[in-house]
């Protein structure tokens, strides 16, 4: 189903975050987004995110259409922004606050004298380290050894897996991707940037993972910067753009999905630009213009919110999908 989904380039990804462990979150966000149109979720690899995910479907699609919709889980090498989390030296903190103004995952906690994460919902953005004055945040990588993550949830009958891939670490990515490639024998998604890759280096890497692959069994997700499409602006996309053009001129049997500081925007000029991808991934942005609703406890019971929230969310799905295709 997700071969003949992106075929159509008519496809839309929630990215519903690849460090996002807060499964009732992820519920919700399924089920408002597969009800505005979105029929591809990519979510933390974790079983009960998976099922929150389900029951999303469960709760807005009827039975007999659900086979329409696919289940993404991403999985990191070490180091790679979407397996990490920020942690908050407490003798450094000064309580100013301005870490957790600046989180749109609600993840910092405050606690009297020092601020602390919630890493059931820290994505790994990074933006909190940019907020704090003093310097007291960072990241660790908290990648989980795939034997150990893949087969309960493969079990589960999900359609694709991705790789991020945010490292220069070439046998580390290699190892990772033919370990992934021998537990799952569905389409795989490798998320790429040029953070730290040339286009040569990043084209030889694609290359070189996709041999011996049957032709489209491969999603290439053209990242831009990372967990950055908030703010809408047109050129918070552009480095998604540049990357996809640089994939799209290889010529390379695989499908080519735009993401990384996507935003309403996105499809829009990826047209503008002659670029023709197979879908658009959209994750910040996406989950930021529903986040007061999603929030309140009510949401799934209370229809008016959800409906409130569903206007919003399919204005930006079919904005997305207009310019597609």
């Amino acid at each position: 189903m997700l071969g003949k989904l992106l075929n159509k380039r008519k496809c839309f990804k929630l990215v519903c975050g690849a460090g996002n462990e807060d499964a009732v979150e992820v519920e919700k966000l399924v089920a408002l987004y597969a009800t505005a149109g979105a029929r591809y979720f990519d979510l933390s690899a974790r079983e009960d995110v998976v099922l929150a995910a389900r029951a999303g479907l469960e709760r807005a699609i009827p039975r007999e259409r659900r086979a329409e919709f696919c289940l993404n889980v991403s999985v990191g090498i070490k180091g790679d922004p979407h397996v990490s989390k920020a942690a908050i030296e407490a003798s450094l903190c000064t309580d100013c606050g301005a870490c957790r103004d600046t989180c749109l995952q609600r993840a910092i906690v405050a606690g009297g004298e020092a601020h602390s994460v919630n890493a059931t919902r820290c994505i790994g953005c990074g933006a909190c380290i940019a907020a704090c004055p003093t310097q007291a945040i960072s990241t660790c990588s908290r990648s989980t050894p795939l034997e150990e993550v893949l087969p309960p949830l493969v079990k589960l009958g999900l359609d694709s897996i991705e790789l991020h891939a945010v490292s220069d670490d070439e046998a580390g990515v290699t190892e990772q991707w033919r370990s992934i490639e021998a537990k799952f024998d569905g389409i795989l998604s490798l998320c790429v940037d040029r953070s730290r890759l040339g286009d040569a280096q990043l084209l030889a890497r694609i290359r070189s993972l996709i041999a011996g692959r049957k032709e489209f069994s491969t999603i290439i997700q053209a990242d831009g910067a990372p967990m950055s499409g908030c703010d809408d602006r047109h050129q918070t996309t552009l480095q998604a753009l540049a990357t996809a053009q640089i994939v799209q001129r290889a010529e390379l049997p695989v499908f080519l999905m735009l993401s990384g500081g996507t935003n309403s925007k996105t499809a829009e000029m990826a047209k503008l630009f002659g670029i023709e991808a197979h879908g658009v991934a959209l994750g910040s942005y996406a989950r930021k213009i529903v986040r007061d609703r999603i929030e309140r406890d009510d949401f799934l019971a209370n229809p008016a919110l959800f409906q409130e929230a569903l206007v919003v969310a399919r204005d930006l799905v079919d904005r997305s999908l207009r310019y597609m295709g």
